[in-house]
């Protein structure tokens, strides 16, 4: 009995020191590990899912990547489809961050309770869109996020309803001209964590490309009024080496697996292993 009663003290003194060493300095427990990096002024990357496919999303989740970034503007995934990946793989190191169709309450008020610990919100021209991204996001005070259902809980622990509005981090795309001429009040909103120059898209607005003058001032602008309200700056990570950025959405896991079969068969003399699936190449 006193070796059982030994045991449990142990794993209650463990306990605790995690909980401990995971708190912020206002003492809020934080396990979006993806938030705190970036503001510790670390980069973070985050991969593209777009398929329902839970061992796609788990591969992909698990292979280092700082966080998920879940595609649902641009593919016809369901909340039900991403709630049961969350669930298949939530011990994932990555972290769940979804792109939002659009910045509606039934939108975001689904994307937190299925337990997502970041919101991306599309096509931003304004600051009332990301007042209102913000709302949705964050339970009272700070917002007016319902209390409801969800896994949430069964996801970060008990504790969720105390430790979300710290926990969620909230993405604003800035993704055409008229987005940039709004972008210094867009950073000002409170709430907003990061502000996201969408490369393609301020092209396809635009009809100017990367490296022409008035595509450049345009990423400029962006890049000062981010900085220069203390936000992050994010950007596809082809633009890793460009000053300022910090927050990187990685290609989609399809493009990761074209790129990763080909460097494979580039390894292999004839691309065909002298055992049916030997690993051993």
């Amino acid at each position: 009995m006193r070796a059982i009663r030994t045991g449990w003290a142990l794993v209650l003194c463990v306990s605790v020191a995690a909980a401990t060493a995971a708190q912020d300095g206002d003492g809020v427990r934080m396990y979006n590990t993806a938030k705190q990096k970036l503001m510790r002024a670390e980069g973070i990357v985050g991969v593209s899912i777009s398929s329902p496919d839970p061992d796609s999303y788990c591969a992909a989740a698990n292979a280092g990547f700082d966080f998920t970034w879940i595609e649902m503007q641009h593919s016809p995934l369901t909340y039900q489809d991403v709630a049961r990946m969350l669930w298949a793989c939530r011990d994932a190191s990555a972290i769940p961050f979804i792109r939002v169709p659009d910045a509606t309450e039934g939108d975001i008020q689904k994307a937190v309770d299925l337990g997502a610990l970041g919101i991306v919100v599309p096509m931003v021209r304004t600051a009332e869109k990301m007042e209102r991204a913000v709302r949705f996001a964050k339970f009272p005070p700070e917002g007016r996020r319902s209390l409801g259902g969800g896994q949430y809980g069964a996801l970060w622990g008990r504790d969720y309803r105390a430790t979300a509005n710290e926990n969620i981090l909230i993405v604003a795309m800035i993704e055409s001209p008229a987005g940039v001429e709004a972008v210094e009040e867009i950073a000002a909103v409170p709430g907003v964590d990061v502000v996201f120059a969408a490369s393609t898209d301020l092209y396809s607005f635009s009809g100017r490309r990367q490296g022409e003058p008035e595509y450049e001032a345009m990423v400029d602008r962006i890049r000062d009024a981010v900085l220069g309200a203390g936000l992050k700056l994010g950007g596809p990570l082809a633009w890793r080496d460009r000053e300022g950025f910090s927050f990187f959405q990685a290609p989609g896991v399809g493009s990761l697996i074209r790129r990763g079969a080909q460097a494979l068969l580039e390894e292999t003399a004839s691309g065909i292993a002298e055992i049916e699936g030997s690993e051993d190449q």
